[in-house]
């Protein structure tokens, strides 16, 4: 009878660690589940922020496409957990159909607007610097050939310059017309060291030079003419003291 004590204590407390093992294993798995869920929602999160940022920038079809994809694929990872919202069947439909419906062949647009204020660009140019990052992770994943990280990437660089060089240059006009002569020289030789700093000037580029150069030999004559006033000024009070110092003693 002993023995048999003996042997149920040790079932029972082989049986309560199987249990535990069993237990922490499943609430591993629910964990590991709940943060796989949170991440692919994050990336769909972050993907339609910048697809909707995106909306009016001049990328390429391609490259919407890409983050479409992304998308699509965080979706259906969601799916197969078996534990994605009520209605994830319905989001991988239609982000199937977005898919199917892009045309990667669309060319960006040639038109570029500013934003209008320093606000709205600067979320214009974080908008771009994120592009570039969810473009090279979807590269460093697989997802995207070589050949089309290569190209689209050079042309995000292309707009990230371009904004950053058009922003210098609403700011040195706006310089210029306030008189602030220096501050408009600044701001269009950084520009044109931003554009010189480029391997492979295109026609933006080659034009965006000769016309901030022209600008810059604008200021160079504004401040020339500007210091021949003050000269002229300084020369015209010092004559006056002059005469007035060796003018004629009026007697009193």
């Amino acid at each position: 009878m002993f023995t048999i004590i003996i042997i149920l204590i040790v079932v029972l407390i082989i049986a309560a660690i199987f249990i535990n093992a069993f237990q922490q294993h499943k609430a591993k798995m629910d964990a590991d589940r709940r943060a796989e869920l949170n991440k692919q929602k994050n990336i769909i999160d972050e993907t339609e922020n910048v697809l909707m940022a995106s909306s009016n920038m001049p990328v390429s079809g391609k490259l919407m496409q890409i983050l479409q994809i992304r998308v699509l694929n965080a979706l259906k990872t969601m799916q197969e957990s078996g534990a994605g919202p009520s209605d994830i069947k319905q989001r991988v439909a239609d982000a199937e159909n977005r898919v199917k419906n892009a045309d990667p062949t669309a060319l960006p647009a040639t038109d570029f607007n500013l934003p209008d204020n320093d606000k709205m660009i600067i979320q214009y140019i974080q908008a771009v610097k994120k592009l570039r990052v969810l473009l090279r992770s979807e590269h460093s994943r697989g997802k995207v050939e070589t050949r089309v990280y290569a190209e689209e990437d050079k042309a995000l660089e292309r707009l990230q310059l371009r904004v950053n060089v058009e922003t210098l240059i609403k700011r040195g006009r706006a310089a210029m017309q306030s008189n602030m002569m220096g501050s408009g020289r600044q701001y269009f030789e950084k520009a044109i060291a931003a554009l010189e700093n480029q391997n492979q000037p295109d026609d933006y580029i080659i034009g965006r030079i000769a016309t901030l150069k022209e600008w810059l030999r604008e200021i160079q004559d504004n401040l020339k003419s500007v210091n021949a006033q003050d000269r002229a000024k300084r020369q015209e009070a010092e004559r006056d003291e002059l005469d007035e110092l060796f003018a004629p003693k009026k007697k009193w």
